[in-house]
């Protein structure tokens, strides 16, 4: 590991999380350069919903560079988009009754959120934005004026400007209707929060914890933002692409948000991320907003190939099921250690062990990496264990990597109880 201690900047992450040298993956595993198989309910933080190198995928994207292929396109016509839009519509939108333009943003989900807010302000005039407790969207600097989480905040970012934040569903406890909250800051002339633009949430906030709105709340705030004349921008980057059963997040809510933010699995592992808007609301001049890598054919040649789950209902099944089963299993863990977990919660295939206890859900992830699980943490305070496995993962697999958390749990409580008592059972 020296090279990367060497010459890799201080602000790298996983790679401290996860101390070894990956050189391999297919579906649901990794492997390091000494042979070792890690399952991975990490998932590229929810890039890899349709696994590692997805043979459907990297079949065409070989078969894209083979037959020399568009690959750098800017925003020019060429096949590999007509083709992505096209099933795009074909698959997602159509079904839905979903009329959206497509805007293509540049690689990564914070270029969308961007674009998103810039198109907000623009449309309506208006500068300010709210965003909810617990959100995370980015990390350039529209994005985190947007960002709740005060670990990647500081004054000097400048990134306060414009954005106000409100508490998000359940954030107060179950009797307090965060709804109701918002509109009385927004109703009283005197509360210090200006009309805003828009709106942008998380149906379920992955970074933040994996704190679920509920149908009846998303609801709710909908009907709020039309009343104010304020556009909803749904930010589906990591909960969307069939995480939680539906293609978008929002659906199971029967809302139909004015802006998505879309990234991460659609481009099947490449790098794409793109703007879904009311046609009405493409008010763009040609030009106006622009990326040097908006037009990331290969990408488009792997989104085409990952929709094709999406011809009929299977991965919604098939994500049901495992759901369930995630759901089930994570329960039963937390009433076998009561004193550690204090929540079970998630949808779909996205859920987290919330553990109150300092580091310990730290600890938790380090034992499960040595017994060959990768998973990462979520929260505030990193105290939720977030589980992120592929959609297309193994019910075997799935359940195997499940029991190493269960042992990982169970071994670091005797651990700790041994260095309590003095017993080493030796």
């Amino acid at each position: 590991m020296r090279i990367f201690e060497q010459l890799e900047s201080e602000v790298r992450g996983y790679v401290r999380s996860f101390p070894t040298i990956f050189k391999t993956a297919k579906g649901s595993f990794l492997w390091n350069e000494d042979g070792t198989k890690f399952i991975d309910f990490f998932s590229g933080a929810g890039t890899l919903n349709y696994g590692h190198n997805n043979p459907i995928i990297s079949q065409a994207m070989i078969e894209h560079l083979q037959n020399d292929g568009i690959v750098h396109g800017l925003d020019k016509a060429t096949v590999a988009k007509k083709e992505f839009l096209q099933t795009f519509y074909d698959n997602i939108l159509a079904p839905r009754n979903l009329e959206y333009k497509v805007q293509f943003t540049g690689p990564t989900g914070t270029n969308a959120v961007e674009t998103a807010l810039k198109l907000a302000r623009m449309v309506k005039r208006r500068s300010n934005i709210i965003a909810f407790t617990n959100g995370y969207h980015g990390l350039t600097l529209g994005s985190l004026a947007v960002t709740g989480n005060t670990f990647y905040r500081d004054e000097f970012y400048g990134m306060r400007l414009n954005a106000d934040h409100m508490p998000f569903d359940g954030y107060f406890g179950p009797d307090v209707n965060t709804v109701d909250y918002l509109r009385k800051f927004l109703s009283d002339n005197s509360s210090g929060i200006d009309l805003p633009a828009a709106v942008i949430l998380e149906t379920v906030q992955g970074e933040g914890g994996i704190n679920v709105a509920s149908v009846e709340w998303l609801q709710q705030l909908a009907e709020l933002c039309r009343e104010f004349d304020i556009l909803l921008i749904v930010d589906d980057i990591q909960v969307g692409n069939g995480r939680t059963g539906n293609f978008f997040s929002f659906e199971r809510a029967g809302i139909k948000p004015d802006m998505v933010t879309v990234s991460k699995s659609i481009g099947g592992g490449m790098p794409l991320a793109m703007l879904l808007m009311r046609p009405e609301l493409d008010q763009w001049k040609p030009g106006e907003h622009t990326g040097t890598f908006r037009g990331n054919n290969l990408a488009f040649v792997a989104a085409t190939q990952a929709l094709s789950y999406w011809e009929n209902d299977d991965l919604t099944e098939a994500v049901r099921y495992k759901g369930q089963i995630m759901e089930q299993e994570l329960k039963a863990i937390a009433e076998k250690y009561p004193q550690l977990i204090s929540d079970v919660r998630g949808l779909g295939m996205v859920w987290g062990l919330e553990i109150p206890r300092s580091g310990f859900a730290g600890e938790i992830a380090k034992e499960c990496f040595e017994n060959d699980l990768i998973i990462e943490l979520a929260g505030s305070e990193d105290q939720v264990v977030k589980f992120l496995p592929a959609l297309t993962i193994e019910e075997e697999t799935l359940r195997e990597g499940l029991a190493v958390i269960d042992k990982a749990i169970g071994d670091l409580l005797q651990k700790k109880e041994d260095l309590r008592t003095g017993d080493t059972h030796q």
